[in-house]
C-alpha cells in the first residue's frame, strides 16, 4: 500500500483485517501486517487456503439461509476488507432486497466499506464502527437498518477467536444470539490447532507478541458451545471446507484450520 495511513490506523502495529487481506493477495495492508503474515506463512505454508476455504463457505452458508431459510436481513460482525463476495453480494443476488449490516473496528475497513459496498435498489447497506465487545451498541445501532423481530442471519467469521477469554466470548455471543428472533440462524467460524498443532498456536504467539489484534485457538466442543440456543444443522461443526461443499469442491476438499458451523436460533 503506498498511500498514507488515515490519522485514525497506526500502520506500526498489524491488523488481522489486514493481514487477512495480504493473505488473499489483496493490497490493502502496511508493512507491519505483512511481516506479520509472512511469519505466520513461515510455519503455516497454507494459511491462505483457509481464508479462501472460509469464503467459500460463507457463500454456501449465505445461499441456504437466502434458499432454504428465507432470511432477508443479515448482521456481518468482523466483516474485515471488502474482497469479492461480500455477505450483501451474495445475498441481494438471490434476493434483491434483502439489508445487510456490516460492523468492524478498524476504521480503514470502515472507509473501504463506504466505498465499495453499494446496495442494490431493493435493498438496503449499512455500516457501522463498533466492537465485538460491546454487543449492545452492536444492537442497538443495526436496529436502524434490520427489524430484530424478524430472522436475521448472524456473521461471525473469524472473529470471535480475537476474544481471549473463552466465558466472555460465550458472553458475547449469546447476548447476539438471545436478541434475535426465532428462525434467525448463526453463521460462525474460529480458528483451531487441531489441524496445525503447535505450529499454529506458535504463530498465534508471535502475532499477539507483536501488539496486533490477539488471538487464540479453540478446540471443536469449547466452538461448539458458541452454538448453545440453536439446534447446530449437520454435518455440525467441522472444518468450514467440509461444510457441505459443492460441485468441484467436492473432490478437493482438505480440511483447513477454521472450523464452522451454522445453528438456526430456536
Amino acid at each position: 500500500m503506498s498511500d498514507p495511513a488515515p490519522p485514525s490506523i497506526d500502520p506500526q502495529v498489524p491488523h488481522s483485517a489486514r493481514v487477512w487481506n495480504y493473505w488473499l493477495g489483496g493490497k490493502d495492508n502496511y508493512p507491519a501486517d505483512r511481516a506479520a503474515g509472512d511469519e505466520v506463512l513461515a510455519r503455516i505454508p497454507d494459511i491462505p487456503d483457509g481464508a479462501r476455504a472460509e469464503r467459500a463457505f460463507l457463500i454456501r452458508a449465505v445461499r441456504h439461509l437466502v434458499h432454504e431459510a428465507g432470511i432477508r436481513q443479515f448482521l456481518d460482525i468482523g466483516t474485515g476488507l471488502p474482497t469479492m463476495n461480500n455477505t450483501h453480494e451474495v445475498a441481494q443476488s438471490l434476493a434483491p432486497e434483502s439489508r445487510i449490516v456490516y460492523v468492524d473496528n478498524d476504521p480503514l475497513v470502515m472507509v473501504h466499506a463506504r466505498a465499495l459496498l453499494d446496495s442494490t435498489p431493493e435493498g438496503a447497506t449499512d455500516y457501522i464502527e463498533a466492537d465485538l465487545h460491546d454487543p449492545d451498541t452492536i444492537l442497538a445501532r443495526c436496529a436502524a437498518t434490520l427489524d430484530l423481530d424478524r430472522p436475521v442471519g448472524l456473521m461471525l467469521l473469524g472473529v470471535v477467536n480475537h476474544i481471549m477469554d473463552t466465558d466472555a466470548s460465550y458472553r458475547v455471543v449469546s447476548r447476539l444470539v438471545d436478541a434475535l428472533a426465532p428462525g434467525s440462524h448463526l453463521v460462525l467460524t474460529h480458528s483451531t490447532a487441531e489441524i496445525h498443532g503447535e505450529p499454529m498456536l506458535e504463530a498465534m504467539r508471535e502475532m499477539n507478541e507483536r501488539g496486533g489484534t490477539p488471538i487464540t485457538a479453540r478446540g471443536r466442543t469449547e466452538i461448539e458451545g458458541y452454538f448453545r440456543g440453536t439446534e447446530l444443522l449437520d454435518p455440525g461443526v467441522v472444518s468450514c471446507s467440509l461444510w457441505r461443499p459443492e460441485g468441484a469442491e467436492v473432490g478437493s476438499v482438505t480440511e483447513v484450520y477454521l472450523f464452522g458451523g451454522v445453528g438456526r436460533v430456536r
